[in-house]
Parts: C-alpha cells; structure tokens; sequence
C-alpha cells in the first residue's frame, strides 16, 4: 500500500482547486491543522508554483483574507476526446481552461496509431501557436468511446472498433511526453466529469448520456463519477428479441444505427453532425428516427432512474445539439416510464458545456492525476529536503 501524506501538501492542495476551502483560516477548519502546519505546505506550494495568491475575500471584521488558487500558468495539459466519427483535441492551462483547440471527423475506424499520429502532429502545431514545447507539456487525459480496463490501463472491451480493445493508448504518447502523467477514461465519463464540475454544480447525482454515432452512459454519485469494478459501469441494454443475454443499446438506438437507416433511404451521411444538420433544417425522416430513438433511450433511462433516483439526467454528445427534436422525446420517455417516487423533482436538459464537455473532461482527469494527493506531497517534501 502507498504511503498516505495525511498532513502532505497535497491535502491542501486538493481542497484549493476543489474550491471547498481556500483561505488560511478555511483550510485550517477543514484540516484540522495547526497554524504552523498549514503555513509550512502553503509556502511548500507556492515555493513549486503550484498555487498563487489571487487576492483577499471579505471578512468578518479584521483583516480581509488572502485567498489562493491553482497556478494556471504552470504548466500545459493535453486534452483529447474521441467520439465515435469525430475527434477534438485541445490544450488547457492548468485549471482546465481551454487556450486552443481543433477537430476533424476522423473516426476509431481509422485505427490507434492513425489517431494519435494526426494528434501528435496537431498538438505539435497547437504547442507552437502557443510558443510552448513539450516540455511545458505536464499531464495528457485521453476520452475512449468504450471501457478503459484501470488495473491495466489497457482499453477493454467492447469497443466501437476491435482494433482499439487491448489497447495501451500511453504508449502513443511515450516518445514526445514521456515525462507527462496520463490518464484515459470512456468518453462519456470524461464527459460526466466536466458536467458535474463545470456544467452542473449545483447537482450531487446525475446520469449522463453521450449520444453521437455510439451511444453510453455514466453516473456521477455523491459528486463522483462511479466506474464499476473494472470501468465498465453505465453499458445500457435493450432486451433480444430472441431472448437470452442482452444486447447493446448502441445497437438498437444510436447516431451509428440512425446514419445506417439513413443510408438505406438514400441519404449521404457520415457524421453525427450530418445529422444534427440534417434536424436543424427541419428534415421529416430524420427528426422522425431521432424522436423514435429518443424514446427507446427514455425508456432505458426510466429504469436507470428509479435505480439510482439521481437529481438531473444530462444529454450530451453531437445529437443533443439536434435540440428538443431529440432531448424531449428522451425526457418523456423516462417520465412515462419510471416511478413516480423518482421522478420528483427530477430535471432532464442538454448539456450546458456543449461541444467543448469532453476535451474538458479530458483535461480533469489529467489534473487530477497531476494532482492526485500523494504525488503532490512527495514532490514538494522532496524539494524542500533538497534546499
């Protein structure tokens, strides 16, 4: 077992990015520190950089209280999100904010190696638009649209494309950034993440969907994502037909199977984004397949939500961007089909992060491997042995 720094720096470091305790005196009611102690991790902290002082909040009488904050400008992380015909990329600071990003509909059908190839080229342009290096490079999260095996790293399986399952994705990454952390999740977990911390603060417990051409699911609880024993949580099923073992949602009611049904129709689509064009100049066929498929995901959820009575029920991914057309037939799907017990009060919207949700999960789960408590503690205690 690791060692746990209870009183490291990375405690404290923790509750500042968090937000839940970011001056002296609210560290100090939260850790139940001394004084003396706080004082030594803060100047530890702010001896690496890797918070500031960002100015005094108000007081209740006395002298007004300095506040701190992750130091933005300490370094790069690298964000990549790929969904299942589309791929964003993009570099935040060390907050998560997003200083440059890009796209292009390049698909999990292209392979692993031509992915990270194109993505490594494209950071390569975005790192010297930003004048920056790989060095300034130090934390890469990567979005899968399928199961990520965490006691191996290696992706699991199903995935939209069987060349992706036993994949190890740090691999694509040694060469360049070797010295970087890395951490990959599914898609949509990285997606729920940035929702639940960014999108909808106010919530504790929500189910997240991801629909675009494949379509899954996550669930944040108690304000963290839940991941299974071994990251496979949030694999919605449809019965078979035929009975026996469930099949895939996916399968039955995704952006994938609509484009299929489409094609068969005579249209010319590739994307989940052709589709969303498709609803937005009021196509009949397509807003008709996306309200059908709507309603078979609803009725999914329905039981999802009388499983878990979550607060808010979020869709994202390129066909929320269809709008009402889809959202709606979603939202009553579930409140026909789930118990009435679990539906009070319960709120069934798109995501409010939009397009940016994954490559912003992304870069989270990159901090927080940056930022994982123990790490932080060795290293300073390391550098301040070292003066």
């Amino acid at each position: 077992m690791p060692h746990v720094f209870s009183t490291g720096s990375g405690v404290a470091l923790n509750l500042i990015r968090s937000g839940q305790a970011t001056s002296r005196r609210s560290l100090i009611n939260h850790l139940g520190w001394s004084r003396i102690t706080l004082a030594r991790r803060l100047d530890e902290l702010l001896e690496a950089k890797l918070i500031i002082s960002v100015g005094q909040s108000d007081s209740q009488g006395g002298r007004p209280a300095e506040e701190f904050a992750v130091n933005p400008d300490a370094g790069l992380l690298l964000a990549v999100d790929i969904g299942g015909s589309h791929t964003r990329l993009a570099i935040t600071d060390l907050a998560s904010n997003v200083l440059i990003e890009d796209e292009a509909d390049i698909a999990p059908s292209e392979g692993p190696t031509e992915i990270f190839d194109w993505a490594g080229q494209v950071f390569d342009h975005m790192l010297g638009r930003l004048n920056k290096t790989h060095q300034d490079v130090v934390g890469i999260g990567v979005g899968v649209p399928g199961p990520v095996d965490f006691e191996s790293g290696r992706l699991g399986s199903p995935q939209l494309d069987p060349q992706w399952e036993n994949v190890l994705v740090r691999e694509f990454f040694a060469e360049r950034y070797g010295h970087a952390v890395f951490a990959v999740d599914r898609d949509v977990n990285i997606l729920a993440l940035a929702e639940a911390r960014r999108g909808w603060r106010e919530y504790s417990d929500i189910v997240v969907l991801k629909a675009g051409i494949g379509l899954g699911s996550a669930f944040v609880l108690d304000g963290s994502i839940y991941q299974g024993s071994r990251g496979g949580a949030g694999d919605l099923s449809w019965p078979n037909a035929n009975g026996g073992r469930l099949q895939r949602l996916e399968l039955v009611a995704s952006g994938g199977v609509i484009r299929e049904e489409l094609r068969t129709l005579g249209y010319k689509v590739r994307t989940s984004q052709d589709i969303v064009d498709l609803a937005r100049i009021g196509d009949r066929e397509v807003l008709r397949l996306l309200s059908e498929h709507g309603t078979y995901i609803g009725q999914t959820l329905a039981g999802v939500v009388g499983l878990l009575n979550p607060q808010a029920v979020i869709v994202g991914g390129n066909l929320a961007q269809a709008g009402e057309a889809f959202v709606a037939t979603i939202r009553e799907a579930i409140f026909a089909g789930a118990r009435e017990y679990s539906l009070k009060g319960l709120v069934v919207e798109p995501s409010r992060l939009g397009s940016i949700a994954g490559v912003t999960g992304a870069s989270l789960i990159a901090q927080d491997a940056l930022f994982a408590p123990d790490r932080i503690s060795r290293l300073t205690r390391t550098a301040a042995k070292a003066q």
